[in-house]
């Protein structure tokens, strides 16, 4: 019987988590003997992203031809982000105002953390642009990088024919970048493998219990935006039925779930919205690169949970008003938050801060941060490539055979 990567991968993805189990009582032998195959999938993942990335929105920016074409799909792309994400949050307040995930559990006293402080307003917008775009390049800064690359683009279209040359680089560069992506998704099995049986091994269930709740909130949360979100938007704008767009998609939602990078995801995004979902390469070249540098709906329903937890741990009632400031403080957060490591703390740390609840309470989510990250880092990639199939619809460019 011959499996196609979606098979492989989910068939890698269970034989990890009971082979994990089985290495609860030796977790550093899972780290030391298992992780490093892992740890070389996603140095082949990393190898072809910034290639990738610059090539394919070059090509996206230069293809559309049209200057003013481009900036109404960057508008769409924005509102659609800026929407769903404020939607997840919110989606997050109320089921953490439903389930109590705080309620009869108490703040260990020497529970410390150490959270990046979050950059201002200012400093994030003058740092998407480059200073050194080969520097930004060789830092794999997604942000930097994509600025650089929509200005080539548009400069590109500008000059027409003599920009052609450099185009046509560009395009057989983006060719060879999802080739090689190919080749890298012939071991993709593996690679999944080997990165959920540490993680397994060192979160075993006994460690997981005393903060089930929180999980079982996020992970519920995340679900309920897909089912009530995702599959509304496909169906309304696309006329794609959910189940053939999740059908579609679960490759990069398999690999996002497992690597929980939004970046590390992007080649496979990229190729299962072109050849699954009917997404041109003009639009998925442009608009998945951006949602997986500042679309973070997962990430977002996770700040509302999280933020309601942290109270309820603390005695903490919070006002109407105060969550509508956690609403705002988050949709916002993610846009300037999303190029950073260590995101979702970072914007936990902002959205505390923007409500007056203690900082420590950051240090109980911290320890279940990486289970939590898998949920909403699939969240965040389904969202991007729903938002290139709807941007595709409006643009009456999808191809729905």
């Amino acid at each position: 019987m011959k499996f196609n990567v979606t098979t492989k991968i989910l068939i890698g993805l269970i034989l990890g988590v009971f082979v994990g189990l089985l290495f609860t009582s030796a977790p550093d032998a899972a780290k030391t003997y298992i992780k490093p195959f892992g740890d070389l999938f996603l140095n082949l993942i990393k190898m072809i992203i910034v290639p990738l990335v610059l090539s394919s929105l070059v090509v996206g920016a230069a293809s559309t031809g049209d200057v003013r074409k481009l900036g109404r799909i960057g508008a769409k792309t924005m509102a659609y982000y800026l929407l769903t994400t404020a939607f997840a949050v919110t989606l997050g307040l109320i089921l953490g105002n439903i389930l109590d995930p705080g309620m009869g559990m108490t703040l260990p006293q020497d529970a410390k953390v150490e959270v990046k402080q979050a950059p201002s307003v200012v400093e994030t917008l003058l740092n998407i642009v480059p200073t050194n775009p080969v520097k930004a390049m060789a830092e794999a800064n997604m942000l930097q990088i994509i600025v650089f690359a929509i200005f080539l683009g548009i400069a590109i279209t500008f000059i027409g024919e003599k920009g052609k040359p450099v185009l046509n680089f560009f395009d057989s560069l983006a060719e060879i970048s999802y080739k090689i992506v190919g080749i890298i998704m012939e071991y993709a099995p593996i690679g999944v493998f080997a990165l959920i049986v540490p993680v397994v091994a060192a979160n075993g269930p006994s460690v997981l219990l005393p903060l089930l709740k929180v999980i079982i909130t996020v992970y519920l949360g995340c679900a309920l935006h897909a089912a009530l979100v995702y599959s509304s938007l496909v169906s309304i704008f696309a006329r794609i039925s959910p189940i053939r767009f999740f059908r579609g998609a679960a490759p990069a939602i398999l690999m996002a779930f497992t690597t929980s990078s939004s970046s590390a995801t992007l080649p496979v995004s990229m190729e299962v919205t072109e050849k699954n979902l009917g997404v041109p390469k003009s639009i998925g070249s442009f608009v998945l690169p951006l949602g997986a540098t500042i679309n973070m709906d997962g990430t977002a329903l996770y700040q509302g949970v999280s933020a309601l937890f942290v109270a309820q741990v603390f005695g903490i009632n919070l006002s109407l008003s105060q969550q509508l400031v956690i609403i705002l403080t988050a949709t916002l957060a993610s846009i300037g938050t999303a190029g950073v490591p260590g995101a979702g703390l970072i914007m936990l740390t902002m959205v505390l801060q923007s409500v007056g609840l203690p900082m420590e309470g950051i240090a109980l989510i911290a320890g279940i941060d990486r289970i939590l990250d898998m949920a909403r880092t699939s969240i965040n990639v389904t969202g991007d490539i729903a938002g290139s199939v709807v941007v595709a619809a409006t643009e009456k460019e999808l191809n729905r055979t």
